[in-house]
């Protein structure tokens, strides 16, 4: 795969074979954004666990101190007072069954999460084909199904982020922007390192982090020493 001079300068920063503790990672990760936008920042971590077996399964959620840097439109499936109490919480978009063909039909998908009430997953449901494939479907593991719609929207506005495993068993995450500070990047990635291991599942044997990347948008990745995790 060709490379453009921009991607190839900042590569000759960094040592391909070398594991680098946080603080240089996040530091050389930064250098690393030489796009003309600011890039986004993403761990990928790649772990020992087989997504097949249901007890090996990694999903949660975890707010970061420092936020993403994206501005996130969250919709809630709600009705009555819940709805209203969403709105007042700060959400984009708000309603119940009317929102099923406006999805399903006319392929309306101007948001980035969906939280629901319990009792609106049934209505929710229905959209299964359409919101699942885009990891958009709301899950109570995620605290993204709850009464508490008002912590639900603020904790999402506040810079929540869901992760999970994807088919390969590797956990795709943002940690923020190329424009924060390598003391945020840092805060970010330990919060979110701490939430991974501590789902570390019970029943894993052999080695649950097998490695850790940190890569802006359009430039190399930062190899850590999963070691320190451990």
């Amino acid at each position: 795969m060709k490379r453009g001079k921009r991607y190839v300068e900042a590569a000759k920063a960094i040592d391909r074979a070398a594991l680098y503790d946080t603080a240089e990672a996040m530091a050389l990760v930064k250098k690393a954004a030489v796009a003309k936008f600011d890039e986004t920042i993403e761990a990928h971590i790649r772990t020992g666990c087989d997504g097949r077996h249901a007890d090996q399964q990694i999903r949660g959620a975890v707010v970061l101190p420092h936020g993403t840097g994206k501005k996130v439109r969250v919709l809630v499936f709600a009705k009555n007072a819940k709805a209203d109490e969403a709105l007042a919480a700060g959400a984009e978009y708000v309603g119940a069954e009317e929102l099923i063909p406006k999805i399903q039909n006319e392929g309306w998908l101007d948001f980035d999460v969906v939280v629901a009430t319990p009792d609106m997953m049934g209505v929710v449901g229905r959209l299964g084909r359409v919101l699942g494939p885009k990891g958009l479907m709301p899950n109570p593991k995620a605290g993204t199904v709850t009464m508490d719609v008002t912590k639900a929207v603020q904790d999402i506005k506040a810079g929540k982020i869901e992760y999970r495993l994807d088919k390969t068993n590797i956990i795709h995450v943002p940690i923020g922007k190329a424009s924060f500070t390598e003391e945020q990047l840092t805060d970010n990635f330990q919060t979110l390192m701490a939430a991974i291991l501590k789902a570390k599942p019970s029943t894993l044997k052999g080695q649950y982090l097998k490695s850790v990347v940190v890569t802006p948008t359009m430039g190399p990745g930062v190899k850590l020493n999963t070691a320190k995790f451990m």
